[in-house]
């Protein structure tokens, strides 16, 4: 039976070395991701970057990595995931290095692209080996533990960013790449042991779906462009922002129409949509990726602007989020293993989420710190809890041949939220903080300027003399422009927990099958061969008895 399948999985050492070596490229793409946010201010003042730049700073690599996953996890179907992975590496390590040597903000940006292709793709080849290697019932266990590899490099990255920032200098934040980007490439090649996809080469690409990535890549490349400047460079009403955007959206419907009915081998296989499970699911994580990028990288701010914290002191105050996410994620994947449902998690995340952004929106300049403290966890927790749980409502809703498309689509649309998440998170900034800076006779004529550098503004409010009337309504006017998009985020996540409530109660037991799963013994040759039988379950047709 599917369920005893489960229950008997007892992974080795070989396994848990080859796991760990995945952690561990999981540790420095979110090092990287978290590191930049308290070094922004000083990297633009430095190198001369305006507030677009530094928003594209993020955006670009989210941008990069959104585009690559679907890409990435296609070509793994046909040429293996193990070489895609050392591919993606090479990419990031590549990335690294030209952001480090960067002596003007475009060659950052032009890094970070490189950088955001490796970092997307060796996020959605860790999420695809999971769904390889591990039958679904205990899947969320392992997120779980991917969770907390991403919290490590999620609570370090501030620290370092801060720490490098203030003392030898900001470059080093990707410097430190290499190294550990070295160590993770030698631990996938020796440790990782997969079996072979057959077939010739150019057979594989000619069937690989090209015409699919040219049709994705330039409408959601313009879609988030659109997004990205709008209500920054141009206004959202201008040309600019909406064509783009109008030209965006009908190409990526021109992309699903295509994927219907066109490839053999599609790049997105539409099935994975077939119920409403799938459809709020994926929802809620591209609202996931929106609302955790937007706390993980304007939080910061607050700390830096508004409570005068230095980078480094900064990165200390937003441990209670990046240490939370990965206990809620584990705990949920070890419950959901134990007692086979998994809607109750959902649900209880969405409602943490929303009250931790509520919460958010109370803070102040005359915040105490146990009071920020505390209001800090209760979004960590919840987000946390949404890793795990949302990853199960996307498994459990597709086959478990549609495994590897629904977790590459479980991790695109999540990137797709996280791009969205800085772009709009900034747009919404510096709308309100040009509204609030306006109220101010002293600063009408100026507000317009001053919020243009939303995101460098931190070294002009430190320039200012402590205490004096103008340093004094500047951060009054941040706080509470950061105060509404706390709102906007809270209202997403509620919108996204009503959706939540059309999960369908599906069963988490089931059989696995793959072909490039864990070789355990170097001598078993069989292609396709895996630990556990290979039998598909119809979906829906076993459901779990709770929630």
């Amino acid at each position: 039976m599917a369920a005893e399948d489960g229950a008997q999985f007892n992974p080795g050492r070989h396994f848990m070395a080859a796991f760990f070596s995945l952690c561990i490229l999981v540790v420095v793409n979110s090092l990287d991701a978290t590191a930049l946010g308290p070094a922004i201010p000083t990297m633009s003042y430095e190198l001369g970057g305006s507030a677009v730049q530094a928003f594209w700073a993020g955006t670009s690599f989210l941008l990069a990595g959104t585009v690559a996953m679907l890409t990435f996890g296609g070509l793994s179907q046909s040429f293996g995931r193990k070489a895609l992975l050392l591919i993606s590496i090479g990419f990031f390590s590549v990335g690294s290095i030209v952001t480090a040597t960067a002596k003007e903000f475009t060659r950052v940006l032009i890094g970070r692209s490189i950088q955001g292709t490796g970092g997307g793709a060796i996020m959605t080849m860790v999420e695809i080996l999971i769904t390889d290697l591990v039958p679904l019932r205990h899947r969320g266990t392992y997120f779980g533990y991917q969770s907390a590899a991403a919290a490590v490099g999620t609570a370090v990255g501030p620290l370092l960013g801060g720490g490098f920032t203030d003392t030898i200098g900001w470059e080093w934040i990707f410097w430190i790449n290499v190294p550990l980007c070295v160590l993770g490439f030698v631990a996938v090649a020796v440790f990782l042991n997969l079996h072979k996809v057959n077939g010739e080469f150019t057979t594989k690409m000619a069937r690989f779906d090209w015409p699919g990535v040219m049709l994705l890549t330039a409408p959601l490349t313009g879609f988030l462009v659109s997004i990205s400047w709008g209500g920054i460079l141009y206004a959202w009403s201008s040309w600019q922002s909406v064509v783009p955007m109008v030209l965006g959206l009908v190409g990526l419907l021109a992309f699903i129409v295509y994927e219907a009915y066109v490839p053999s081998e599609p790049l997105v296989r539409l099935q994975i949509f077939h119920n409403r499970t799938a459809l709020v699911s994926y929802l809620g994580t591209t609202v996931h990726g929106i609302v955790t990028w937007c706390l993980m990288y304007y939080l910061p701010l607050y700390y830096q602007l508004v409570l005068d914290m230095s980078a480094t002191i900064s990165g200390v105050a937003v441990l209670p989020e990046t240490l939370l996410v990965p206990a809620g994620s584990i705990v949920v994947g070890v419950l959901v293993s134990k007692w086979g449902t998994f809607r109750w998690a959902i649900w209880c995340a969405w409602c943490l989420t929303v009250l931790g952004f509520g919460l958010l929106y109370l803070l102040r300049p005359d915040t105490k710190t146990w009071q920020w403290i505390l209001i800090n966890v209760v979004p960590g927790v919840g987000i946390g809890m949404l890793y795990s749980s949302l990853a199960y409502g996307t498994l459990t809703s597709a086959s478990e041949k549609d495994a590897a498309y629904a977790a590459s689509m479980y991790i695109f649309s999540r990137a797709l939220g996280q791009s969205i998440g800085v772009a709009a998170g900034g747009a919404i900034l510096q709308a309100q903080l040009a509204k609030q800076l306006a109220a101010y006779p002293e600063l009408a004529d100026r507000a317009s300027n001053l919020a243009k550098e939303a995101s460098s503004l931190v070294e002009y409010i430190k320039s200012l003399e402590p205490g004096s009337e103008e340093r004094i309504m500047i951060v009054q006017a941040y706080a509470q422009s950061l105060s509404i998009v706390w709102a906007t985020m809270a209202g997403l996540a509620g919108a996204a927990l009503l959706a939540s409530l059309l999960t369908q109660p599906l069963s988490v037991d089931r059989a696995q099958e793959t072909e490039q799963g864990f070789r355990h013994d170097k001598e078993d040759k069989t292609p396709g061969k895996d630990q556990v039988p290979q039998q598909e379950q119809e979906i829906g047709t076993k459901t779990a008895g709770g929630t």
